[in-house]
């Protein structure tokens, strides 16, 4: 299942975990372009596993390679994403997100000592060789069979194991390798969910870079400097790659001409347009749409 993300690059997680706050992933590599997701955010935790390929995984600025069998946990509203960079075959890639309130609610005495601490973190690698993956792997994996398979309790079962996994996490705290988020952090990311909301609301119409950087009341070469660290490209060409995206939908889904889908994306010539197409996805326009049929 592909992941989808909003205009403040939110992912959309299915409205179910409301009831049951916990959620199951597996496969999703095979489904995205080069076996790279987006970056993306949600306001729950996340425990992701490497399988049989090695990944990069980026939390906010940092890169991290999980090795086969190595697992990331991931702290919420935090922005990341993961591509896959070795291997035949796309990583199965099993994640597990889930609230911290399936514990306990937030307000509790027990969130407050045990969970909010680890809020602090914005990740925690779990290395195949360390004690603590150790200590926590048969439990990850009792997670991963309970969801797909869904027995009688299974809700019960996945409760006691994230249990074991925060506990194990808590117990570790000042000895575990982790890299805070910082405030100037939290603000980049702030800053660059504005400017690409942005860049989603406006794509129709003119728009300059001073434009995309007013959004977030920064500067150009600032608006270049956030792009560049989390995303590896420059403001201008987030807002190229947004149209051409949203060009492939129209010409795919709708009838309308080269031209009026050139203009509905902002571009004002049909040539560039094109130009733009053929470099991104190595044909046509005229092809996307045959392909469509």
């Amino acid at each position: 299942m592909p992941i989808l993300v909003d205009h403040q690059l939110q992912e959309q997680i299915p409205r179910d975990i409301l009831a049951f706050p916990i959620s199951f992933y597996s496969d999703e590599l095979a489904d995205l372009p080069n076996r790279a997701g987006p970056m993306h955010w949600h306001p729950y935790f996340e425990i992701a596993t490497a399988q049989s390929s090695v990944l990069d995984c980026q939390v906010g600025q940092a890169h991290t390679m999980l090795e086969p069998g190595d697992s990331i946990f991931i702290t919420p509203n935090m922005l990341h994403g993961i591509r896959q960079v070795s291997g035949v075959e796309p990583d199965p890639l099993p994640i597990m997100i889930f609230s911290g309130t399936v514990i306990a609610p937030e307000n509790s005495a027990i969130y407050q000592k045990y969970i909010q601490p680890i809020l602090a973190l914005p990740f925690v690698v779990f290395r195949h060789d360390s004690d603590l993956w150790k200590d926590v792997r048969q439990q990850i994996h009792a997670m991963h069979c309970a969801m797909r398979e869904q027995p009688d309790c299974y809700e019960l079962m996945v409760q006691r194991n994230i249990c074991h996994v925060l506990e194990a996490i808590f117990r570790n705290f000042d000895a575990l390798p982790k890299t805070e988020a910082s405030r100037v952090q939290l603000n980049v990311q702030v800053r660059l969910q504005k400017m690409l909301s942005y860049i989603y609301e406006h794509y129709a119409q003119t728009v300059t870079l001073a434009d995309i950087a007013g959004a977030a009341n920064i500067s150009r070469s600032e608006a270049g400097r956030c792009f560049q660290s989390y995303l590896g490209y420059s403001p201008v060409e987030a807002l190229i790659q947004y149209r051409l995206q949203t060009a492939q939908r129209l010409l795919q889904q709708t009838t309308l001409t080269l031209q009026e889908v050139s203009s509905a994306c902002g571009f004002h010539s049909v040539n560039y347009f094109s130009r733009q197409f053929r470099t991104r996805y190595g044909y046509s326009p005229g092809k996307r749409r045959e392909l469509g049929k």
